[in-house]
């Protein structure tokens, strides 16, 4: 089906939808990595933004039923070189289980663990998009198109199948949202608070900002008890569940709209100890008293870069976000900047020089991407079993 992708400031490009028709709005950003389309589309952090892979075919190991990062698909839009089809093996994928991942089982009368093979089923990754009504198109430059937003910047796009006249598309396009002043956590996280993980453990608090299972699962497989909690919730109602730390998770937009989850945190940070991740990081850095400014095209991707000052080991990190810290607005007496970004130097960590508090900018989780970085979560465990004394 034929479809039109249309930037704001009037670069189009005629394509075709692999998923039906639609019509739909977002800023477009670039995603640097090979694998992981279905973490990607699935992250709460994408939401308001149309997301083009500049790998040059995407979908060719179709869509796996456990390795969603929410519930739905969060992405406006996608956009692809070439969309692959049908998986190769379109109908299950058989592995052996890690007992990280579900419960142990043992032999009875033994305690030597079974390991067993767990069919899960596979489909195509334009079906996934169409069950959540998310357009998906193919047959764009995404490399030239890469080139050109790293030029002029992240903007407000649209796709449709509806609309195919270019002036009055990009008529639309420009009336439509822009992604800077919006709140849009208050329309990815939680309804209610609930318990993910029951654990016996450290009790931790989540405060969902669009927090991705890979977090979650990670808190779980240390033995956490694992209680999440929507961004509306009040800071009385929080500690209540008597928590012995707390995470900031990572979600989408603009942190600079978030007034009141940033007084949240405010009045949470010296209390619990405190861990934030990627929009985490930035309400913490606000809460901190610092500002935050948007990134001319963001980062987005399985291969960014990042130093730890300390040590000055060289981590990959896996990174989505369209906005930094401004370390000019940081009190430098009182807060550690403990990562710096290799590709433009913008603040990925810091640390409280005093109160149980450090974040990061990146993902430690990854889902998709490396691994380098899983140590904070134990990190974070550390700090919270220093302050329990």
């Amino acid at each position: 089906m034929k479809a039109l992708l249309m930037l704001e400031d009037g670069w189009s490009c005629e394509c075709e939808s692999f998923t039906g028709e639609g019509e739909t709005f977002g800023e477009l950003v670039f995603n640097t990595g090979l694998t992981g389309y279905q973490e990607i589309i699935t992250d709460p952090s994408y939401k308001g933004q149309i997301v083009m892979m500049t790998a040059t075919m995407i979908g060719n190991y179709g869509i796996r039923s456990d390795e969603d990062e929410s519930l739905r698909v969060h992405t406006e839009g996608f956009v692809v070189k070439e969309y692959a089809g049908e998986p190769l093996d379109a109908s299950t994928v058989s592995r052996a289980v890690n007992e990280q991942d579900f419960p142990r089982y043992t032999q009875k009368g033994s305690n030597t663990d079974v390991r067993f093979f767990h069919s899960i089923p596979i489909s195509s990754l334009a079906h996934h998009l169409y069950s959540h009504g998310v357009l998906g198109v193919e047959g764009v430059d995404t490399r030239e198109l890469t080139k050109y937003i790293r030029e002029r910047g992240a903007m407000k796009s649209g796709i449709s199948t509806r609309t195919l006249d270019k002036d009055t598309f990009l008529e639309m396009v420009k009336g439509s949202p822009d992604i800077i002043g919006r709140d849009l956590i208050k329309e990815v996280t939680a309804d209610r608070p609930y318990l993910y993980s029951e654990g016996g453990g450290y009790r931790i608090a989540v405060l969902d900002c669009g927090v991705k299972i890979s977090s979650l699962r990670e808190l779980a497989r240390r033995g956490c008890r694992v209680e999440v909690f929507p961004s509306s919730i009040s800071k009385k109602e929080i500690l209540e569940s008597n928590p012995d730390g707390i995470l900031v998770s990572n979600g989408p937009g603009d942190p600079a709209a978030l007034t009141a989850v940033v007084e949240l945190v405010q009045g949470l940070i010296g209390v619990v100890p405190v861990f934030g991740i990627c929009l985490g990081h930035q309400l913490i850095g606000q809460a901190l008293g610092a500002k935050t400014f948007k990134l001319k095209f963001g980062h987005h991707g399985g291969n960014h870069p990042v130093r730890e000052e300390t040590s000055k080991k060289v981590y990959i990190t896996t990174q989505n976000h369209g906005f930094a810290v401004d370390t000019d607005t940081l009190d430098e007496s009182e807060i550690e900047l403990t990562h710096i970004n290799l590709n433009d130097y913008t603040l990925e960590g810091m640390r409280h020089t005093r109160l149980p508090l450090f974040s990061v900018q990146f993902h430690p989780e990854a889902g998709p991407g490396p691994h380098d970085t899983l140590f904070l979560f134990d990190e974070f465990l550390h700090m919270v079993e220093l302050h329990r004394g």
